[in-house]
């Protein structure tokens, strides 16, 4: 393809705005950035609005507007899990994670691992959920790379070899400068950016596509009958209908444990703009369902049969079906547009995630296992550096390996950091669990699902579970978190027999 010079254009405007931006964040609410506690949660003055777009940038990625409606386009129904997992998780966010920030409030706690470690007096099992949390977000982080790569390749810039891989690059040195200066305070500003643009594409696709197309009748009418529904139950299988409803569910208990999402949490200013942003964060499921027919929108173009997208179909595949339906349908300044808010959707949640691992490192490895008698200064410094050290890791993952790596280990992490849940969720609740069955409920689950995705040759996530002859296909995260948990209780019920206690640093008004 020609470069598309106006669309790129207004592509590196928006890049530029929202780099002045990211400098300018540091002023913004200022704050001592020495501190991990200012740099890695700005300070937890977020009131409810900005928390609102910063979980909504943190959550609902350029991966995100890519992969969902390619996953339409190429498997049909079932990617319409997303819409009800994250209704779900919302009530679930309600409930739980406003005691988890009062209590980190309380303790000055700035990630998970923190409360597991004073929760259960274990650095052990703080450092199985830090470890977890790390590499369950790394891939997650080369993914919105991949955001990035596509819309930059349907602009038509896409020579081979470093010239080809300048434009990721530049995009990734601008993040790893900003977030180094600004901390958690410019992916903030950023994403009010980022998602007003996300919600003017997805308006403007979902009215002016179906016109153009003939109405949405013509358009469900164009999709094969096969990718309408999924597959019924039969006499030996629940067919699709027990993976879609455990995907769901299992997706929905694992996202919030995702170190991003932790960050986002944490950086509230009360627990009551947490509750706030439960209710009104549904928002973003509307908005995702439409994203999701976007992918039906691409089936009734038949973009894929289009002599010039070709090429690039054959090199992204399906992830090329939403770059191909805006330059299809939308003049070039608006697809700049559009790309734009699909890169800086990829910046946004990048550097969050980036920013996150950061905190994890720092406050459970470095500081209780390298250097127990750091500085606060110190350990600042170090999370800077460390997020610098993630955003290149996952930029070398992505331009040395191929994209499917990164597919397969993000499939990965969302199996494993639901492992985490017993630990911190249930954790919130009660301190009955031992933490030493806890580690060993967490292998076990860790073990199991590795296993179930390997069986699956890292090309899904749903495993078709038989049970006396009955085939029940289930989402792999959902059934090793079932075996971690039954693990956990016969341990602890073992050790509690033999007499095992531990200390617990938090006190029951700590979660009021």
């Amino acid at each position: 393809m020609a470069v598309n010079w106006i669309a790129l254009i207004v592509f590196v405007f928006f890049f530029g705005l929202i780099t002045i931006m990211g400098f300018v964040a540091v002023r913004w609410r200022r704050g001592d950035l020495d501190l991990l506690h200012e740099w890695g949660l700005a300070g937890g003055r977020f009131g409810t609005v900005v928390t609102w777009f910063l979980l909504g940038g943190d959550l609902y990625t350029a991966y995100t507007f890519i992969a969902v409606p390619a996953l339409a386009f190429g498997a049909g129904a079932i990617a319409f899990y997303a819409v009800p997992y994250t209704i779900i998780v919302y009530p679930l966010v309600f409930l739980v994670f406003p005691r988890l920030w009062s209590v980190a409030k309380r303790h000055g706690y700035v990630t998970a691992a923190d409360f597991v470690a004073g929760r259960y007096d274990s650095r052990s099992l703080a450092l199985a959920v830090a470890v977890t949390g790390i590499v369950a977000t790394m891939p997650y982080i080369a993914l919105q790379l991949v955001g990035i790569q596509v819309v930059i390749a349907a602009m038509g810039v896409g020579a081979s070899g470093w010239l080809g891989e300048l434009p990721l690059i530049l995009a990734f040195v601008v993040l790893a400068a900003f977030t180094y200066s600004s901390g958690l305070r410019a992916p903030a500003m950023i994403a009010i950016v980022k998602d007003m643009m996300i919600y003017i594409t997805v308006i403007a696709a979902v009215i002016v596509i179906p016109i153009e197309l003939g109405g949405f009748g013509k358009i469900f009418a164009a999709v094969p009958p096969q990718k309408l529904l999924l597959a019924p139950p039969t006499a030996t299988s629940w067919g699709a209908y027990s993976g879609f409803a455990t995907l769901a569910f299992g997706s929905a208990l694992a996202l919030f444990l995702y170190p991003h999402a932790v960050t986002g949490v944490l950086s509230s200013s009360s627990r009551h703009v947490i509750r706030r942003n439960a209710a009104l964060l549904p928002a973003y499921s509307f908005v995702l369902g439409l994203i999701a027919l976007l992918g039906f929108m691409a089936l009734a173009a038949g973009v894929d049969k289009a002599p010039e997208f070709a090429a690039l179909f054959k090199q992204y595949g399906p992830n090329f079906a939403v770059p191909a339906l805006i330059l299809a349908s939308f003049p070039a300044w608006f697809a700049g547009f559009a790309f734009a808010a699909i890169g800086i959707g990829a910046l946004v949640p990048a550097a969050i995630m980036s920013i996150a691992a950061a905190n994890l490192y720092t406050r459970n490895i470095y500081r209780p296992f390298v250097n127990p008698g750091c500085t606060p200064r110190q350990e600042s410094q170090m999370a800077k550096w460390v997020s610098l050290v993630v955003k290149f890791g996952a930029l070398l993952f992505i331009i040395f390996l191929p994209q499917q790596y990164a597919i397969q280990l993000q499939l990965l992490g969302g199996v494993w950091v639901i492992q985490t849940l017993p630990a911190v969720i249930v954790g919130l609740y009660t301190r009955w669990f031992d933490s030493r069955a806890l580690l060993l409920g967490w292998a076990a689950g860790i073990a199991s699902g590795t296993w179930m995705a390997a069986m699956l040759d890292f090309k899904g996530s749903i495993y078709p579970l038989v049970i006396a002859g009955f085939t029940l296909p289930g989402y792999a995260a959902f059934y090793s978190l079932i075996l971690n948990l039954a693990v956990t209780i016969v341990a602890t019920l073992a050790l509690r027999a033999a007499g095992a206690v531990a200390r617990d640093d938090t006190l029951a008004e700590d979660y009021r």
